[in-house]
């Protein structure tokens, strides 16, 4: 589901390496050139262009990016130049390092990616910053907000489509019982959001909808100023509907007084090889606009030519 436009014939690593080079030198530097070449590379062709450049000039290309380049657009090339697994650790410690609205980006990170994903962003943690992303998860953190995210980052969930129906209506009536008693930090709620596979809590959430009548996230809006809800309603949208909880976070990031460019630039960057030929249809049917215009009336210059080409505009 990837909206990546990659060239059929992709030249060679030196040939693009050359070329970016070249976009450093002289007078200012040639922004369209590097978005020509990153912009429409894949991850694996991307890791090899790194490589390469740095084989070549004995330099890594990523702090010459960082040299040459400045603000949402330096952000969102250095993003997508990381590999996925660097990127999602670079992007769950930065939320470590922040309050309320990061605590979501680590769900994000935790419920959206696969088992294996998360397995590697965990141990890209390991070799940036020389720690476990659990721990810092569980020292940034406090309460019910580590009650939840730490089992969550800590997963290793099923990845098959095996489901068992007994279980999933005995686990929905369990669900059902914890939320109509208020008790949205009960360990079985976060037990069966932090162990269960995708396949088995889509089933347990189908149960709990035919069986009481209601989708379990509008059952837990009671109050929606609570920050902890938001992360759990968070949570189980990643896990069953990741690209409607995609969707919200760019109309959330892009209809804002300001635009949030955090938030635009992180889930362009990580979802552009994933599913966001589902997102933008997502976007298309909630906002009737296409995600491509919104981007093109809320963003200037290098950094909007940069996020169409990720989106997979037709002229970038």
């Amino acid at each position: 589901m990837s909206t990546l436009r990659v060239p059929q014939q992709v030249p060679p690593a030196s040939e693009d390496c050359e070329q970016l080079k070249k976009a450093f030198k002289g007078w200012g530097t040639n922004e369209d050139l590097i978005i020509s070449i990153l912009g429409h590379r894949n991850a694996a062709q991307r890791k090899v262009i790194r490589q390469t450049y740095a084989e070549a000039y004995g330099e890594d290309l990523l702090k010459e990016l960082e040299k040459e380049l400045t603000s949402d657009f330096e952000r969102s090339i250095l993003l997508w130049t990381l590999d996925p697994a660097e990127r999602d650790a670079f992007l769950a410690n930065e939320a470590t390092k922040k309050w309320t609205k990061s605590n979501q980006v680590l769900a994000e990170i935790a419920c959206s990616r696969s088992s294996h994903e998360l397995l590697l962003a965990r141990q890209a943690y390991h070799s940036r910053y020389k720690k476990s992303l659990e721990e810092d998860v569980a020292h940034h953190t406090t309460g019910d907000f580590r009650k939840l995210l730490a089992p969550l980052v800590s997963s290793y969930r099923y990845e098959g489509d095996e489901v068992n129906l007994t279980l999933a209506k005995s686990e929905a009536k369990l669900l059902h019982e914890k939320i109509s008693d208020k008790a949205y930090n009960d360990e079985d709620i976060i037990r069966i959001l932090a162990t269960r596979s995708k396949a088995q809590i889509n089933a347990t959430l189908n149960h709990y909808k035919n069986e009481f009548g209601n989708d379990i996230n509008k059952d837990l809006k009671a109050d929606p100023k609570d920050e902890y809800l938001a992360i759990l309603r968070a949570t189980i949208k990643c896990l069953v509907r990741p690209e409607k909880y995609f969707e919200k976070s760019l109309r959330l990031a892009i209809n804002k007084r300001g635009t949030d460019e955090g938030a635009l630039s992180r889930v362009v960057t990580t979802r552009a090889e994933v599913d966001m030929k589902l997102i933008k249809e997502q976007y298309h049917k909630r906002n009737s606009v296409t995600l491509d215009q919104a981007i093109k009336k809320d963003t200037t210059g290098d950094y909007e030519k940069m996020l169409l080409a990720l989106v997979g505009h037709e002229d970038a």
